[in-house]
């Protein structure tokens, strides 16, 4: 199994898990151009996808997920919240009949790969991390994690691959030019992990 990250962070959250049985995006946060080039820098295409899964409605996490599924018929799984949030963004998103409902803790074969999605504390409506397996190799997404618990270690134990996200240095935010608004998000419970 290949997990690659596309990007990562506020410009935007994009990843390519896959195997020979299959690929599929973990988030589509980049312009849809963007996608294709950096698909194509590792050898694949959107048309090789499965599908889209998306952790949460962020803009930083969406971007290009209704461009991508208008132009490669591409199915989108994500919370029930997740998807009700993504279709009254406003922000252009995909026909409902690309939207396939999944739930946390329950397990779902997606073009031949296992996907086991579970919740995550980050401040968006029922966001979610992915555990994802085929042929004996298993890796994980978890991006957006405000803090962690046992439950969430024990997702990501006995993983082969791990895209775990830190995005910020606590000192450098507390003395930056974010305002105190944007700043308390990111340093509170549903915020993100720090290095």
């Amino acid at each position: 199994m290949k997990l690659v990250s596309l990007g990562s962070g506020s410009s935007g959250n994009c990843s390519c898990i896959g195997c020979g049985a299959g690929h599929l995006l973990v988030d589509a946060g980049l312009s849809k151009r963007r996608v294709e080039e950096r698909m194509a820098e590792i050898g694949l295409a959107p048309a090789d996808l499965s599908g889209i899964l998306i952790t949460h409605e962020h803009i930083d996490h969406i971007r290009a997920l209704g461009a991508l599924c208008r132009s490669y018929q591409l199915p989108v799984f994500a919370t029930e919240a997740t998807w009700e949030q993504i279709a009254h963004t406003g922000k252009n998103p995909p026909a409902p009949e690309f939207f396939h409902k999944i739930e946390p803790d329950h397990d779902y074969q997606i073009g031949g790969l296992s996907v086991h999605p579970f919740h995550i504390d980050h401040d968006a409506a029922d966001p979610v991390a992915y555990r994802i397996s085929a042929g004996g190799s298993c890796a994980a997404v978890a991006t957006d994690i405000g803090v962690y618990h046992d439950y969430t270690v024990d997702n990501l134990r006995g993983l082969n691959a791990l895209l775990l996200e830190s995005n910020h240095d606590v000192r450098m935010l507390e003395s930056g030019p974010y305002p105190y608004r944007l700043k308390q998000p990111i340093l509170g419970n549903g915020g993100h992990f720090s290095k």
